[in-house]
């Protein structure tokens, strides 16, 4: 029996899913297909939190596919040869996707796409994760954005006028399912275990006073959306719907978010290099001890260290502390972005390699933004204004006040002038 095949990635619903729909109204029963790809979780922990985020929602996709006749195929390995196994196991017509992206991702599926043609299979892919893709938004030469404000007035516009974009879809489509030959794996069997930090469920609520609150951590008046963006687990069209209807400063966040993943695609070397090769010769310090510090939250200054130990102990930080302590690290201790990159990337349960990356290099000053290099976050200051009431950083600091906090690891005023005397001496270098 011929069958058409669905791959889930980084789109986990099954509702208002452009893929698994087209799919489905191809006319042929679907496997549906998760492959836990070894390319990826070799290099994570067995009890890394994000996994067990991906486990949880495939569970409940395979509870939802029981009650419609059909199952989830889950597997584990290299994408091609899993592949190889699952045409010696079925005869398949076509395999159906989502798009991503990134650049490991985009080399896995171009490999994919040729192993099947090989076997005369097609291999199509959808826009999903995003409203605007690649250079649908770019200028009218045909260049890319490389600054935020040009751009999100560009992706308004479009919007505003209906182009290029896909309507939220309604229930999901309905068509018939293939069960899977092989049963659900526990997390065990597939070689992880649990982790009891979770991703929780996110609140829509938040979205139309978010502007008022978004900069206060202790108010945590966020909505906890972005692990369910980055895995697929709620329609960012249905999100985007709400927030053009709801409150332009939130929907101007979830413009970011695909500005950086269009910087990623058309200009991938941000992966390791510097988007403004100005700062190429910047004499990181990099210290060691200092970074441990940075690192465990015993940096002295207590909005930074209520950031990182927040991260540390729950996979989350407030945006807007995720902007002190990146700060704080690349010009307060002169240490190179791709190091607190890297530790974000390995804490954070929503990391996205091109929001990682552009945030960083903003933070650092050395992206694609039109902020200056010169501006440096006092975190004393910061502190004062962001969380008056010492509340936030009373809960993650106690000891703040007390002779048992460390001093802090660097004067404000010495490291600001040492940054900006490091950034001078890279641009006259240039």
């Amino acid at each position: 029996m011929k069958i058409n095949l669905f791959w889930f990635r980084r789109d986990l619903r099954l509702d208002d899913n452009p893929g698994l729909d087209s799919a489905l109204m191809a006319g042929l029963p679907v496997l549906v297909l998760f492959i836990f790809d070894t390319n990826i979780t070799e290099d994570l922990p067995p009890d890394d939190p994000r996994i067990g985020f991906i486990y949880e929602s495939l569970g409940k996709i395979n509870r939802e596919l029981v009650l419609k006749n059909g199952s989830l195929c889950i597997l584990k390995g290299d994408p091609l040869e899993e592949f190889g196994k699952l045409l010696q196991a079925y005869s398949v017509d076509t395999v159906y996707a989502n798009r991503d992206y990134e650049p490991y991702p985009a080399e896995r599926d171009s490999a994919v796409s040729v192993f099947l043609k090989k076997h005369n299979i097609r291999f199509l892919t959808f826009k999903d994760h995003v409203i605007y893709e690649k250079d649908e938004v770019v200028k009218q030469d045909k260049s890319p954005y490389r600054v935020f404000t040009p751009y999100k007035n560009a992706w308004l516009k479009r919007f505003a006028a209906g182009l290029n974009t896909q309507q939220p879809a309604g229930e999901a489509v309905e068509g018939d399912f293939v069960k899977s030959s092989h049963s659900f794996p526990s997390l065990e069997q597939l070689g992880f275990r649990e982790n009891q930090t979770r991703v929780g469920p996110y609140d829509l609520s938040v979205i139309k006073d978010y502007g008022k609150y978004r900069n206060f951590p202790a108010a945590d008046r966020t909505s906890r959306l972005s692990p369910h963006l980055r895995f697929g687990t709620v329609s960012i069209r249905k999100i985007v719907s709400l927030a053009s209807a709801t409150n332009q400063v939130f929907l101007e966040e979830l413009i970011w978010r695909e500005f950086f993943m269009q910087i990623l695609f058309h200009f991938p070397a941000v992966v390791t290099d510097n988007f403004r090769p100005s700062f190429n010769r910047i004499r990181w310090r990099n210290n060691e001890s200092e970074f441990r510090r940075w690192c465990n939250g015993e940096t002295g200054y207590p909005i930074v260290d209520a950031g990182m130990r927040q991260l540390n102990l729950t996979g989350f930080m407030h945006n807007r502390v995720r902007m002190i302590t990146a700060g704080f690290l690349c010009k307060h201790l002169l240490t190179d972005w791709r190091f607190g990159e890297a530790y974000f990337a390995s804490k954070l349960l929503d990391y996205e390699l091109s929001s990682n990356n552009g945030n960083w290099q903003w933070a650092a000053g050395t992206g694609c933004d039109a902020a200056q290099y010169f501006r440096i976050f006092n975190p004393l200051t910061q502190e004062r204004k962001f969380d008056p009431s010492g509340e936030y950083t009373g809960k993650w600091v106690p000891e703040k006040r007390s002779p048992a906090y460390q001093a802090p690891v660097v004067d404000h005023t010495f490291a600001r002038e040492r940054a900006m005397e490091a950034y001078h001496i890279s641009m006259k270098e240039f």
